[in-house]
């Protein structure tokens, strides 16, 4: 994102009690989420749409914590409890302590949403928040950067409103800034779109949303507010109209980009602002130092963590809370959603994880399916074409080929054998199947959970498990084998002759030799 230019400012000062990064002693912020959302045609809200992962809702209220030393309230709205029990999931903790949720039971406008949060914040009492930071829930372009240029701006013009603007070919829709026509261009107010007259949609720059507002004034200044517009609602707009009216200074920031400040209020502008996050989450980690063989094609949600030196193959999706460990290599189709992966991992192409732990230097692939509840100790090895469910396989395991693990904790060093199966379902509950250190087992083996099988066992190829084995013991359960001699070449004989002769003649040999 380029960045900002500011309007009416001609000093640079660093506000008190902040820096850079960290949070400002004094803010609190409010976060409007309660809209319905109606042009997305979705029985979803629109604040829980995700974006890269995330739900919309959850850009605004992670800017609000890294920049704000005092709480940040939602106002939540339409379906409420899911935007809640979304912020609640995403936000836990210390951090989650910091956000309040207030409810905007009628829907009667921007600026009365704001002033359900003035009980949270202790309006008029001591130590009560010296400046706010109005943020909408559906901008997440809205860069950090850009919102501390706009308390900065705040701050140094010592303004009553400090606004986000952008200048649009085609306003539209949009609430215009209307300046005054002085030599210093200063903020008057803000029309929206439908109160607007002729010369004021001519207007080409646009509020998109964002406000500073001073401690003292803000909630002051929304019991004065009247539903006298086209909506018949209470704009929040119409607080830099009473700004200025009282003689306080209005500032204004005005993006270059004017899409960061966009609102996402249609399917296409969702799928817009996907794109240039996605682009922003790749150039993230492309500069912490993860390598990346085709950004394009490379999905890596919000919440994603990766190690430095890690290389991503095409096509590899990351998705969900997933952590990715240094120095691994994940090759292309790769799918991970919820996952932990340690250090040197290598996941071969087409595997699907989710919610498993992966510990270092395991080895995945090709063709693996970790479902739910799945741990892969160090350096073990899941091999082509094997599944696994709520199982743990040991450090040094192999479970390389053609096999199904359900239910299983599996010790160290341990040899799976291709074809393997462990029966944890007898069709209505399932059982665990427990194998010791060291056990070999033989392909084409069958464990019928519940069953143990002891340190240092072997289980004979084809063998079906229906009891413990002990330690230390060779298990061999199947058909006693039977050659008869002589038996293919008769066959092969019968085979050449008549085949209505041949068939019978073979059918009653086989009778006599079965009496």
């Amino acid at each position: 994102m380029s960045r900002s230019r500011t309007t009416a400012v001609t000093t640079v000062k660093k506000p008190a009690g902040s820096d850079r990064r960290g949070k400002i002693t004094g803010l609190a912020v409010v976060v409007m989420a309660a809209g319905l959302g109606k042009r997305m045609h979705s029985r979803q809200a629109k604040m829980l749409h995700p974006v890269a992962g995330q739900a919309m809702v959850l850009y605004a209220v992670e800017l609000g914590l890294r920049v704000a030393g005092a709480p940040v309230a939602v106002v939540v709205g339409h379906q409420a409890e899911q935007v809640r029990a979304a912020i609640d999931r995403a936000v836990s903790g210390p951090r989650g302590a910091r956000v309040l949720i207030v409810e905007q039971r009628k829907q009667l406008g921007t600026g009365h949403a704001v002033l359900q949060s003035r009980p949270v914040f202790g309006v008029g009492k001591r130590g009560a928040p010296s400046r706010y930071l109005i943020l909408n829930g559906d901008t997440p372009l809205l860069q950090e950067k850009t919102v501390r240029e706009l308390l900065r701006v705040h701050e140094t013009a010592r303004a009553t409103v400090t606004l986000l603007t952008a200048e649009l070919d085609d306003a539209s829709g949009y609430g215009r800034v209307v300046r005054a026509p002085s030599a210093d261009r200063s903020v008057v107010r803000i029309v929206e779109d439908r109160d607007a007259t002729e010369a004021e949609r001519a207007i080409h720059e646009m509020n998109v949303g964002t406000y500073v507002v001073d401690g003292e004034f803000l909630f002051s200044a929304l019991a004065k507010l009247a539903p006298s517009n086209a909506q018949g609602e209470y704009y929040l707009t119409d607080i830099v109209r009473l700004a200025a009216r009282a003689g306080g200074r209005i500032a204004a920031v005005v993006l270059d980009d004017p899409d960061e400040g966009l609102g996402v209020n249609t399917r296409r502008q969702l799928a817009e602002a996907e794109q240039v996050v996605r682009w922003q989450i790749r150039d993230r980690w492309l500069d912490a130092g993860v390598t990346m063989l085709d950004p394009a094609s490379t999905w890596i949600d919000a919440t994603v963590r990766i190690g430095k030196d890690t290389v991503l193959y095409p096509n590899v999706t990351l998705e969900g809370t997933t952590v990715i460990g240094e120095e691994c290599r994940l090759r292309s189709h790769t799918r991970l959603t919820d996952c932990t992966v340690g250090n040197r991992v290598e996941i071969l192409d087409h595997c699907v994880c989710t919610d498993s732990q992966v510990e270092a230097e395991a080895r995945l692939g090709p063709f693996v399916h970790l479902r739910p509840g799945v741990v892969v100790r160090k350096k073990a090895k899941v091999g082509n074409f094997v599944e696994m469910k709520n199982a743990e396989l040991g450090e040094g395991s192999q479970a390389n080929h053609l096999s199904y693990l359900g239910d299983a904790k599996i010790g160290n060093g341990v040899n799976i054998g291709a074809g393997t199966i462990t029966c944890n379902y007898d069709g209505s509950r399932k059982f665990q199947t427990v194998i010791g250190d060291g056990v070999f087992l033989g392909s084409d083996t069958q464990l019928i959970a519940p069953v143990t099988v002891g340190e240092g066992a072997v289980i004979a190829a084809g063998t079906t498990v229906t009891e413990d084995v002990p330690a230390h013991a060779l298990a061999i359960a199947r058909v006693m084998q039977v050659n008869r001699a002589g038996w293919a070449s008769r066959r092969r004989a019968l085979a050449t002759a008549v085949p209505g002769k041949a068939a019978k003649k073979l059918a009653t040999s086989q009778s006599k030799k079965r009496r």
